[in-house]
């Protein structure tokens, strides 16, 4: 178990939660459009604004998997920037930093 054996699991936990979601979110994706012209443009509407959330939604796995591979090589909770620790504080905070509070932009 390493130090940041609590953070890893957090980390296990929200990626899984994630992942399932954009799971969702793409098979509604999947789904053809409405026969209805009117019904259309609400799917098409409806399917940009769940493109935008996947988005989101797979930026944050690129992150939390970055995150875990750092766990993994020894290199978390040090600052990608100057190298000095990132404060545990910080890191409970927001798990997937890579720069310490005054790196951060």
């Amino acid at each position: 178990m390493t130090e940041y054996s609590d953070l890893q699991d957090r980390l296990k936990t929200r990626l899984a939660d994630l992942l399932e979601r954009a799971e969702v979110i793409e098979d509604d994706l999947r789904h053809p459009l409405d026969a209805d012209s009117s019904e259309q443009a609400v799917d098409l509407a409806d399917d940009e604004a769940l493109e935008g959330v996947d988005d989101v939604l797979r930026a944050e796995i690129v992150q939390i998997r970055y995150a875990l591979q750092r766990i993994e090589n020894g290199t978390y909770g040090t600052c990608a920037k100057c190298g000095k620790d990132i404060a545990r504080a910080r890191l409970e905070a927001r798990p997937i930093a890579t720069r310490c509070i005054d790196c951060a932009d």
